[in-house]
């Protein structure tokens, strides 16, 4: 999951154990958020999020949660983008049956790459009891999650994963030829490349921790993707128990790139915390990620730019609660977010759709 649930619940859980009320007034463009122009709120309600683009920058691919409509856990959808002033409209494209995360549309527009855990059952698979693990927020590395590609509408036409383990988190390099993704089929949390025509695939990380959320850059250059290390005796042992139960406690990462093939790979912030979510700017120099690291409760999150090396860090958005998922349009004209903000006080979180001001 790069994912809502993933650190949203981080910002949800920790507020819930809170003494702080935080009062957050609804807008749909902070003053200081000086980067983002003729903004568009393009979700009302729910929960929804990782929103990405096609290729040719015309239609979006995001996952929604939304009780009150009928869909209890994450589903996949598609619509196109609209014009200024239009509804933002969109359809199922995912089986509907389990739960979904981490869609990727193909480089011919015509399909969409989607991890789902449909094949072990047709319910919700179970939220973990965090109160076994002492109320500490983690995640489930669901071992029912398989890597699907489908048309757009829905009929899957092949599966690209078959491990035992959680394959999700799936990418695609820029001329859409390569998957990377990542898997628990060899015993820690890591990320494969895999050929989409041959199958066949290449293992690129192997440090104890939890690698995923990876993505090449634009110009098909670098990869780039979070990562936690745990270092010491009492971290390596919780985490390789989590792992043992299929879980993850992601609070703790950074941002890392490395080339294209796994090479060269480097830790690239060190701000402590939750850094996530990073993708490469247009420029293929430049980097964009969400964080909570200014915030020792662990909230807000918010959008930074930095360089390549981590260097010249920006603030980019201002929302008390959550902004996260950046991602610009192949063209680098817009960019994709989601966030709490303007959603009239509750926890629901919309895509928001602006064009990118230097």
């Amino acid at each position: 999951m790069r994912k809502l649930s993933f650190l949203l619940a981080v910002f949800l859980f920790i507020q819930s154990f809170s003494k702080a009320t935080v009062v957050i007034k609804d807008t749909i463009l902070y003053p200081d958020e000086k980067h983002f122009k003729n903004i568009q709120q393009l979700t009302f309600g729910g929960d929804n999020a990782e929103a990405y683009w096609s290729f040719d920058s015309k239609y979006i691919v995001f996952q929604r949660t939304s009780a009150k409509d009928g869909i209890p856990c994450d589903q996949i959808f598609v619509g196109k983008v609209p014009k200024k002033g239009e509804a933002f409209t969109y359809k199922l494209v995912s089986t509907g049956k389990g739960r979904t995360t981490c869609a990727f549309f193909t480089k011919d527009g015509k399909h969409i790459i989607y991890a789902s855990t449909h094949l072990g059952g047709d319910e919700c698979p179970p939220v973990p009891d965090r109160s076994k693990y002492g109320n500490k927020y983690i995640w489930p590395l669901y071992s029912s999650y398989d890597i699907f590609m489908t048309d757009l509408n829905g009929k899957i036409v092949k599966q690209l994963t078959h491990s035992k383990g959680y394959d999700a988190e799936a990418t695609l390099s820029p001329d859409g030829k390569k998957m990377i993704y990542t898997s628990t089929k060899d015993g820690d949390i890591d990320l494969y490349i895999m050929n989409l025509k041959t199958g066949k695939e290449k293992r690129i990380t192997d440090a104890l921790g939890y690698d995923g959320g990876a993505w090449f850059s634009p110009d098909g250059k670098k990869i780039i993707w979070r990562a936690s290390r745990p270092k010491t005796e009492t971290e390596i042992k919780e985490y390789k128990e989590l792992l043992a139960e299929g879980l993850v406690a992601p609070t703790n990462m950074e941002v890392w790139t490395a080339n294209a093939d796994g090479s060269n790979q480097q830790q690239i912030t060190h701000l402590g915390q939750a850094n996530w979510a990073p993708v490469f700017m247009p420029d293929s120099k430049r980097i964009i990620f969400a964080s909570n690291h200014e915030y020792k409760r662990g909230f807000p999150f918010n959008m930074y730019i930095m360089n390549g090396d981590g260097s010249n860090l920006q603030k980019v958005s201002r929302d008390k609660g959550f902004d996260a998922f950046p991602m610009f349009s192949p063209d680098g004209k817009k960019i994709l977010f989601s966030s709490n903000r303007n959603n009239g006080g509750t926890h629901d979180t919309n895509v928001f759709l602006a064009e990118w001001a230097e």
